[in-house]
């Protein structure tokens, strides 16, 4: 077959057909005629002058596409050649870019090329290798020819994709003899199937049955939890284009996506497969299905209360990566967790860690216990956080969750214990100065403990004149008040030249701290006037309440044409410098009455609510929409790892502020003009 590839090549026109990226159509031909010239020693490298020419990830299927199609497929058949799996995969990849694509962007040739290789696509599905004829199986929707398949089709691994196959492709068939069909298979292969085989069957089944799963949910608990059966997985379990086999981890993953029509139905399913883990003592299992109880719990808050106690038992578990995971689910659940605080106490030297996951089981023993506000945490706190910087200038983790918290998430919560976790503070700033890994992270916590890190101001001051740190140093002695009075000569000292937004917040910050309350408002108020989206100068000006009324309609345009913050943080100055309410209140509202109807990119809705507590003042629609959004069973934030969970706490607790508002209460007279 090669030669006959090699020398149909030379009958296309390859230099007058369009390629992707500039390639020529020439460039195409020889990219084809070197991977068919290589035969059974082609590697996978070997097809990158291939990828370079069809460039897949531009959108396009030009002509240099179409015409190189039934060659690619032709090398994919021909069983001298040595990556026909990678050729199979790249034809499907083909496909699918010309389904996502629009259509000015696929060559009209396309689709009549593409019918005319389905001979070739069934004698790929009957292949002699078991691997392409699994990869073959994404060539073709057409159930029939599925169907067809699944009669002959004998080998497990390749029988079980194409179970799932079929079930995908009846869930966007209209021809209801076809899905009876799909279903029939499924069925049978459910009632007397072996094992793994009657999973997948609910799998495809679920393809367009969404509720099958809650139906077998005993069966799934039972195959899953089965230890004889655990291995099977790995040797059957296949799908198109994923190049290993799925493991019994990634099933239980996969089958717990199968249950969220259903939520209580999934959170059975987790607990039971815990259950069923403890019994046999299979620490995987329970791996795994705590992994997707954390899944349930970053979205649905009333899980908790079913997997606080499953956790709090956990911690006591003989393998690590339980123990590591119950750690963690008890620190993201917070003060919830308290009942657990001894449990906790008794791990925070525990070395044991997960694989492919951040810290140690002490580690997320110790947040947890911070998190509770047990003193039992904080010695050697900040020396435990600063371990993973140790000659280092950040710490590597994955994006993946459970993991650590960043360091100013851990310590800003802590004010109450800012005089024992001080001194450790201070002497790594002083320490590492403005090099140090943390100095920032440490600055932030610092902000957040505001008076109470009154003790650390020469530290502090110590930054002022390293532009890495010196304006969250700002923030930071701002946040001390009078406490930091003295360093406000060396805050004028420290503006950044290059940048005039510095200017406007060293000024702000000197006169926070006692210093000249025009040249502030002067720079401020410039600033305001004379820039596009005037945000953060805008912010500013609100603090200088009443004096700064010459910007006042300036402030209110800003308000008018921003959105999100800089829309908020206008509306509460204009509050502040008017007095007036209206139009700060109706502003305000657009961004907390979204998220009442689901909105979950939440957007500046907690700078709204934090605006609205500063007004004093709340508007029955505001106060209805909040009252929905606190009794709503979600996660109220846009995150879905470990900062889920404070981001929530953190709304929930300022809609409880804006609600204890009283509904005829005068509104909060805005700040006086400070002398």
């Amino acid at each position: 077959m090669t030669e006959i590839v090699l020398a149909a090549l030379d009958d296309v026109p390859w230099e007058r057909l369009e390629s992707a990226l500039g390639h020529s159509g020439a460039e195409m031909r020889r990219a084809l005629l070197h991977l068919a010239g290589r035969g059974g020693a082609a590697t996978e490298e070997d097809c990158h002058p291939l990828y370079d020419c069809l460039a897949l990830g531009t959108g396009r299927v030009p002509s240099a596409s179409t015409a190189a199609l039934p060659f690619l497929v032709a090398l994919a058949g021909d069983p001298d050649i040595g990556v026909r799996t990678e050729l199979v995969r790249l034809t499907v990849y083909l496909s699918e870019t010309v389904t996502a694509a629009e259509p000015d962007r696929v060559d009209p040739g396309w689709h009549e090329t593409w019918r005319s290789q389905y001979p070739r696509f069934r004698a790929l599905l009957a292949d002699p290798g078991p691997g392409i004829r699994r990869e073959a199986l994404l060539l073709t929707a057409e159930p029939g020819v599925l169907l067809e398949r699944w009669i002959t089709e004998k080998d497990p691994a390749v029988r079980l994709p194409l179970l799932l196959r079929l079930g995908a492709t009846a869930a966007g068939c209209a021809d209801a003899e076809v899905v009876d069909r799909v279903r029939a298979a499924a069925a049978e292969v459910l009632r007397a199937g072996a094992p793994v085989m009657r999973v997948a069957a609910v799998h495809a089944w679920a393809a367009f049955a969404p509720r099958v799963p809650v139906r077998e949910l005993d069966l799934l608990v039972e195959i899953l939890s089965d230890p004889s059966v655990r291995h099977r997985f790995e040797e059957i379990w296949y799908e198109p284009d994923v190049d290993d086999a799925f493991s019994r981890a990634d099933v239980v993953s996969r089958t717990a996506r199968l249950l969220e029509c259903a939520p209580d139905t999934a959170l059975s399913f987790v607990v039971r497969l815990v259950g069923a883990a403890r019994r046999t003592g299979d620490a995987p299992l329970c791996r795994a299905a705590l992994d997707e109880a954390w899944r349930l719990l970053v979205v649905r808050p009333a899980t908790a209360s079913e997997l606080l106690p499953l956790a709090g038992e956990l911690l006591a578990d003989p393998d690590a990566g339980v123990r590591y995971r119950a750690a963690h689910l008890l620190a993201v659940l917070g003060a919830r967790a308290a009942p657990y605080a001894d449990g906790l106490a008794a791990l925070l030297d525990d070395p044991g860690e997960a694989e492919f996951l951040e810290g140690t089981v002490g580690d997320h023993a110790r947040w947890a216990l911070t998190r509770i506000g047990d003193p039992r945490a904080l010695p050697g706190l900040v020396e435990r956080l600063y371990e993973p910087y140790r000659g280092h200038y950040s710490r590597s983790y994955t994006t993946g969750d459970p993991r650590l918290p960043e360091v100013e998430e851990v310590l800003a919560p802590l004010r109450a214990h800012a005089k024992s976790l001080l001194p450790s503070v201070r002497g790594l700033l002083r320490d590492d100065g403005a090099d140090g890994p943390l100095t920032g992270a440490l600055l932030k916590a610092l902000t957040a403990w505001g008076p109470a890190a009154a003790p650390a101001l020469p530290e502090v001051v110590a930054l002022l004149g390293d532009t890495r740190h010196s304006l969250t140093a700002l923030d930071a002695l701002v946040a001390m008040g009078p406490a930091a009075a003295s360093a406000e000569p060396a805050v004028r000292g420290c503006t950044v030249l290059d940048f005039p937004a510095n200017h406007q917040r060293v000024a702000w910050a000197a006169w926070r701290l006692g210093g000249d309350r025009d040249l502030a408002l002067r720079l401020v108020g410039e600033a305001v006037l004379s820039e596009d989206r005037p945000c953060g100068a805008a912010l500013l000006l609100g603090d200088f309440g009443p004096a700064a009324l010459p910007y006042a309609d300036r402030v209110r345009q800003v308000m008018d044409d921003c959105d999100n913050w800089c829309a908020v943080w206008a509306a509460v100055a204009l509050w502040s410098i008017t007095g007036g309410t209206e139009p700060s209140l109706s502003v305000l509202e657009k961004h907390v009455l979204p998220v009442a109807d689901g909105d979950d990119s939440f957007g500046a809705f907690l700078e709204a609510l934090r605006a609205v507590t500063r007004i004093g003042t709340v508007s029955p629609a505001v106060r209805a929409a909040l009252r929905t959004v606190r009794g709503s069973d979600r996660r109220l934030s846009p995150y879905r790892d470990y900062r889920a969970f404070l981001r929530d706490e953190e709304i929930r607790s300022v809609i409880d502020e804006v609600l204890a508002l009283g509904e005829d209460a005068a509104p909060t007279p805005p700040p006086p003009s400070a002398a």
